[in-house]
């Protein structure tokens, strides 16, 4: 089976009138598959389409009737979309990012700051700053039992709860709503 040009405007037709793969493979016949339509489709770039219900449509034309008021409103249905949508283009905007949460409650004294050569195996290795900038450094401060490789205070910032980070979740996203 070969797609000649006739056969892909067939094809075309089809699926914007809103037939399935399945529908269009039967009626080009010929040894032509559902999966031959569907991958035909997709390098065509004819994915994603959307067609309103029916009754919509006929709802639309006729002529609107006055609301009661003891009638509850009803929001307008949405349209049904018919197939493949996986390489279907998205036109929103893209989210915004999360503000990043910087935490300055954690003052590390210059003097205490050690760079990768001067770092020992009892000092905290919280990273400070941009390592490509060559003032980078490490915080250096006495490390903790149990808090991992970081000091007391860069423990608690690096090993939150799962329940503290849900909470900080929750709270950054009601922020961006706004």
């Amino acid at each position: 089976m070969s797609w000649t040009d006739e056969r892909v405007e067939q094809l075309k037709k089809m699926w914007l009138d809103g037939l399935s793969a399945s529908q269009i493979a039967n009626e080009l016949g010929h040894g032509v598959s559902r999966n031959a339509v569907i991958g035909k489709v997709h390098r065509l770039g004819l994915s994603g389409r959307a067609k309103s219900p029916a009754p919509a449509a006929a709802a639309a034309a006729a002529p609107a009737r006055p609301q009661r008021k003891d009638e509850p409103v009803r929001p307008a249905p949405a349209p049904i979309t018919h197939g493949a949508l996986a390489l279907a283009m998205d036109t929103r905007p893209a989210p915004a990012p999360a503000p990043r949460v910087i935490h300055d409650d954690v003052v590390i004294p210059i003097s205490e700051r050690v760079t990768i050569m001067d770092l020992r195996e009892s000092m905290c290795r919280w990273p400070l700053g941009d390592p490509t900038n060559p003032d980078f450094r490490y915080c250096g401060a006495k490390m903790q039992i149990g808090a991992g490789p970081y000091c007391q205070a860069h423990a608690r910032i690096a090993y939150q709860p799962v329940q503290d980070r849900r909470r900080e979740r929750e709270r950054e996203k009601r922020a961006a709503r706004g």
